[in-house]
Protein backbone atom coordinates (compact mmCIF):
# COMPACT_ATOMS: atom_id res chain seq x y z
CA UNK A 1 0.00 0.00 0.00
CA UNK A 2 1.27 3.95 -0.72
CA UNK A 3 1.80 6.20 1.92
CA UNK A 4 0.41 9.26 -0.73
CA UNK A 5 -1.81 11.16 0.45
CA UNK A 6 -3.98 13.33 -2.14
CA UNK A 7 -3.74 17.17 -2.28
CA UNK A 8 -6.82 18.83 0.02
CA UNK A 9 -7.76 14.58 0.53
CA UNK A 10 -9.63 16.18 3.45
CA UNK A 11 -12.09 17.83 1.65
CA UNK A 12 -13.88 14.50 -0.07
CA UNK A 13 -16.29 12.89 1.27
CA UNK A 14 -15.14 10.60 3.59
CA UNK A 15 -16.21 7.41 1.46
CA UNK A 16 -13.76 8.33 -0.81
CA UNK A 17 -10.74 8.40 1.55
CA UNK A 18 -8.30 5.98 0.98
CA UNK A 19 -7.41 4.21 4.49
CA UNK A 20 -4.06 6.11 5.05
CA UNK A 21 -6.09 9.59 4.27
CA UNK A 22 -8.69 8.31 6.86
CA UNK A 23 -5.95 7.75 9.60
CA UNK A 24 -4.26 11.53 8.62
CA UNK A 25 -8.01 12.91 8.99
CA UNK A 26 -6.90 12.55 12.80
CA UNK A 27 -5.97 15.65 14.64
CA UNK A 28 -4.45 14.02 17.42
CA UNK A 29 -6.24 16.43 20.41
CA UNK A 30 -7.17 13.28 22.18
CA UNK A 31 -10.54 14.17 23.24
CA UNK A 32 -12.31 11.42 21.34
CA UNK A 33 -10.15 9.35 24.49
CA UNK A 34 -12.16 10.98 27.45
CA UNK A 35 -14.19 9.45 28.83
CA UNK A 36 -17.90 10.58 28.39
CA UNK A 37 -21.17 10.96 30.48
CA UNK A 38 -24.37 10.61 28.33
CA UNK A 39 -27.74 11.58 29.77
CA UNK A 40 -29.82 9.14 29.15
CA UNK A 41 -32.58 10.81 28.92
CA UNK A 42 -31.81 13.74 26.90
CA UNK A 43 -29.07 12.01 24.93
CA UNK A 44 -26.32 14.90 25.94
CA UNK A 45 -23.09 13.67 25.93
CA UNK A 46 -20.07 15.93 27.96
CA UNK A 47 -16.89 15.15 28.43
CA UNK A 48 -15.04 14.41 31.61
CA UNK A 49 -10.86 15.03 32.34
CA UNK A 50 -10.82 11.26 33.10
CA UNK A 51 -9.16 9.78 30.02
CA UNK A 52 -8.97 6.34 28.86
CA UNK A 53 -5.89 3.79 30.38
CA UNK A 54 -4.37 3.76 26.94
CA UNK A 55 -4.09 7.60 26.33
CA UNK A 56 -0.79 9.14 26.85
CA UNK A 57 -1.30 12.38 27.98
CA UNK A 58 1.74 13.62 26.29
CA UNK A 59 1.78 12.96 22.69
CA UNK A 60 -2.56 12.63 22.81
CA UNK A 61 -2.04 9.50 20.98
CA UNK A 62 -3.33 5.98 22.03
CA UNK A 63 -0.28 4.44 23.40
CA UNK A 64 -1.86 0.65 21.80
CA UNK A 65 -3.76 2.65 18.94
CA UNK A 66 -3.29 -1.28 16.75
CA UNK A 67 -4.54 -3.67 19.04
CA UNK A 68 -6.82 -1.22 21.25
CA UNK A 69 -9.79 -3.29 21.09
CA UNK A 70 -8.05 -5.92 22.94
CA UNK A 71 -7.39 -3.94 26.29
CA UNK A 72 -10.26 -1.29 25.66
CA UNK A 73 -13.29 -3.36 24.28
CA UNK A 74 -15.90 -0.44 24.06
CA UNK A 75 -13.34 1.42 21.91
CA UNK A 76 -15.13 3.55 19.34
CA UNK A 77 -13.47 1.94 16.17
CA UNK A 78 -14.53 4.75 13.24
CA UNK A 79 -14.70 3.89 10.23
CA UNK A 80 -16.86 5.75 7.29
CA UNK A 81 -19.26 3.13 7.70
CA UNK A 82 -19.83 3.58 11.83
CA UNK A 83 -19.47 7.84 11.72
CA UNK A 84 -22.84 8.42 10.92
CA UNK A 85 -23.58 6.16 14.47
CA UNK A 86 -21.31 7.76 16.56
CA UNK A 87 -20.55 10.95 15.61
CA UNK A 88 -22.70 12.10 18.37
CA UNK A 89 -20.30 11.06 20.61
CA UNK A 90 -17.18 12.16 18.88
CA UNK A 91 -16.10 15.88 20.07
CA UNK A 92 -17.76 19.04 17.81
CA UNK A 93 -13.97 19.55 16.73
CA UNK A 94 -13.09 16.27 15.54
CA UNK A 95 -12.67 15.98 12.11
CA UNK A 96 -14.36 12.77 11.56
CA UNK A 97 -17.28 14.35 12.56
CA UNK A 98 -16.78 18.01 11.04
CA UNK A 99 -16.74 16.16 7.74
CA UNK A 100 -19.09 13.72 8.24
CA UNK A 101 -21.68 16.68 8.83
CA UNK A 102 -20.04 18.78 5.69
CA UNK A 103 -18.14 21.23 7.49
CA UNK A 104 -14.51 22.53 6.79
CA UNK A 105 -12.05 21.84 9.23
CA UNK A 106 -10.95 24.18 11.90
CA UNK A 107 -7.69 26.32 10.64
CA UNK A 108 -5.43 25.45 13.46
CA UNK A 109 -6.25 21.95 12.26
CA UNK A 110 -2.82 20.05 11.53
CA UNK A 111 -3.74 19.23 7.64
CA UNK A 112 -4.22 23.10 7.28
CA UNK A 113 -1.19 24.18 9.26
CA UNK A 114 1.05 22.07 7.68
CA UNK A 115 2.46 21.57 11.62
CA UNK A 116 1.53 18.64 13.46
CA UNK A 117 1.88 20.80 16.55
CA UNK A 118 -0.88 23.33 15.80
CA UNK A 119 -3.38 21.23 17.58
CA UNK A 120 -1.69 21.46 21.13
CA UNK A 121 -1.99 25.41 20.80
CA UNK A 122 -5.07 24.87 22.93
CA UNK A 123 -6.99 22.50 20.99
CA UNK A 124 -5.58 19.46 22.64
CA UNK A 125 -6.38 17.56 26.14
CA UNK A 126 -2.30 17.55 26.29
CA UNK A 127 -1.46 17.77 30.41
CA UNK A 128 -5.22 18.08 31.71
CA UNK A 129 -6.09 14.57 31.74
CA UNK A 130 -6.39 12.12 34.62
CA UNK A 131 -6.04 8.28 34.22
CA UNK A 132 -9.31 6.25 34.18
CA UNK A 133 -7.81 3.55 36.84
CA UNK A 134 -6.94 6.79 39.62
CA UNK A 135 -10.87 7.41 39.33
CA UNK A 136 -13.83 5.71 40.84
CA UNK A 137 -16.51 6.23 37.92
CA UNK A 138 -18.89 7.69 40.34
CA UNK A 139 -16.67 10.69 40.49
CA UNK A 140 -16.86 11.24 37.09
CA UNK A 141 -18.69 13.71 37.15
CA UNK A 142 -16.59 15.94 39.52
CA UNK A 143 -13.82 16.23 36.29
CA UNK A 144 -16.65 17.57 33.73
CA UNK A 145 -14.92 19.90 31.10
CA UNK A 146 -16.74 22.28 28.73
CA UNK A 147 -15.32 20.03 25.43
CA UNK A 148 -14.80 23.25 23.68
CA UNK A 149 -11.54 23.64 25.63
Amino acid sequence: MTNHLRHRFWELPLARLTPQEWEALCDGCGKCCLNKLEDEETGQVVFTRVACRLLDDATCRCAQYEIRKQFVPECIVLTPETIGRVAYFMPASCAYRLRHEGKALPDWHPLVTGRPESVHEGHSVRGMTVPEFEIDEEDWEDYLIDEDL
